[in-house]
């Protein structure tokens, strides 16, 4: 099957990141979201993207310009009927995915596949809203998508080995290296990263050491580009919390319990880099 027009659901920053990075490798991308304000701001963020690669002397004009004209935006989900392969990018909410894949499935041709951009929820689960659960695949990308390589693959049990080879090599022509992944709660690298955040979030509460300390200590002693703690303001608290409940219920072990001072950062609205404060201050 040939993929020429990509669809991706959902303009924030993995959305309008997955359509740039499409357009980059030479597909058509139509990306929709609800309100016209939100498409606009996701193509804002695309344009500036590009802006900068072009400052950076990365890509011509005319390059960034030909990207650009690959992308429309709409906020009609018939005019995604024409797409050949569509990633969603909404928000972690199992019961509006559902909807979205049964909607999806009834505009869409025949062999246009699926896939979700979710970073631990059960593909299984949303392909069964549709009638071709062996076209429903995952891939979740990483943020920020334009920079980061890695796209985890995550085959439902149902998702079809051509739908799975067709995603890996699709991962591979937008510049990524896809990894291999048996859908499993959170997946194969959040199920690692979470718990060790979560467990740098109790050293500290603990009071074994301070943020700063964690941090160093991992960076150094790790050789991680990034401490546990500042991972945690960068990708958001909020964020954090809800993947860490999935995983906790999904499992009931007990080894996945949220941190009490994650839920307390959270309640207090102290979510990290976004407000201004999470493990540390960013005023």
């Amino acid at each position: 099957m040939e993929i020429k027009t990509i669809g991706v659901i959902g303009a924030g920053t993995m959305g309008s990141g997955i359509a740039q990075v499409a357009a980059e490798a030479g597909f058509n991308v139509i990306m929709r979201d609800l309100e016209e304000q939100f498409v606009q701001r996701g193509l804002t963020a695309v344009e500036k993207n590009l802006a900068r690669a072009v400052e950076k002397g990365r890509k011509s004009q005319s390059e960034a310009d030909a990207v650009r004209g690959r992308i429309s935006g709409t906020t009609r989900l018939e005019d995604l009927s024409e797409a050949d392969f569509i990633i969603e990018a909404i928000i972690e909410n199992m019961a509006l995915k559902k909807e979205l894949y049964e909607k999806l499935d009834a505009i869409c041709k025949e062999e246009t596949v699926l896939a979700s951009n979710t970073s631990g929820l059960s593909i299984t689960e949303m392909a069964s809203a549709t009638k071709r659960p062996q076209k429903v695949v995952g891939m979740h990308f990483f943020n920020p998508v334009p920079v980061m390589k890695l796209v985890e693959v995550i085959k439902g049990f149902d998702t079809a080995a051509e739908t799975f080879d067709l995603t890996m090599e699709l991962a591979r022509q937008m510049g990524k290296e896809p990894i291999a992944v048996n859908e499993a709660p959170l997946f194969a690298v959040n199920r690692i990263l979470v718990p060790m955040i979560n467990e740098a979030a109790f050293v500290l509460m603990e009071g074994v050491a301070t943020a700063e300390d964690i941090d160093r200590g991992m960076m150094l002693g790790a050789n991680h580009p990034i401490g546990p703690l500042a991972l945690g303001d960068l990708v958001g608290l909020d964020v954090l919390l809800a993947v860490m409940e999935t995983i906790y219920h999904e499992t009931g072990d007990s080894k996945y319990r949220p941190c009490p001072l994650i839920r307390k950062l959270v309640r207090a609205g102290h979510f990290g880099r976004k407000t201004g404060r999470g493990f540390y201050s960013y005023t």
